[in-house]
């Protein structure tokens, strides 16, 4: 099936994405607030640790037959983030959302997690999401 999306998909993608994933936490017992910052989309404050957790929300929408493709995240995000989680006291996080054909996939780790999967190459680290990767972050 063709989709054709709005001019202002990805605009509305990243707005959904930030108000999913603060849904996700927010169901699951962490206070959270979304937040107009360099590096951060939002806050989180884990109620069993009491981190608190400065999040940066990656998403994409996929097309049919992109499914599958790894998002790419800029190497100057991880600056942004960490320059942002020091100025405010907390841990760097990210989600990255992506919204396939038939399914919306979520994953929020730590930054470190995240560039121990995919360090920084010359301008991008890769989130990849193929199935056995999916199966990976999982089980991790």
């Amino acid at each position: 099936m063709i989709i054709q999306k709005s001019s202002r998909h990805s605009k509305i993608t990243g707005d959904f994405a930030e108000k999913m994933v603060l849904y996700w936490l927010s169901k699951y017992g962490f206070e959270c607030t979304r937040v107009d910052h360099t590096g951060i989309d939002l806050f989180a404050r884990n109620n069993k640790n009491g981190e608190l957790m400065g999040i940066l929300v990656k998403s994409r929408s996929r097309n049919e037959g992109k499914e599958g493709q790894y998002l790419s995240i800029p190497n100057e995000n991880f600056k942004k983030v960490d320059d942002a989680c020091i100025a405010f006291g907390c841990k760097p996080y990210f989600a990255i959302v992506v919204d396939e054909v038939s399914s919306i996939k979520v994953n929020i780790l730590r930054q470190e997690k995240l560039l121990q999967y995919f360090p920084m190459k010359n301008k991008v680290s890769g989130w990849k999401m193929t199935k056995a990767w999916q199966l990976k972050y999982n089980n991790d």
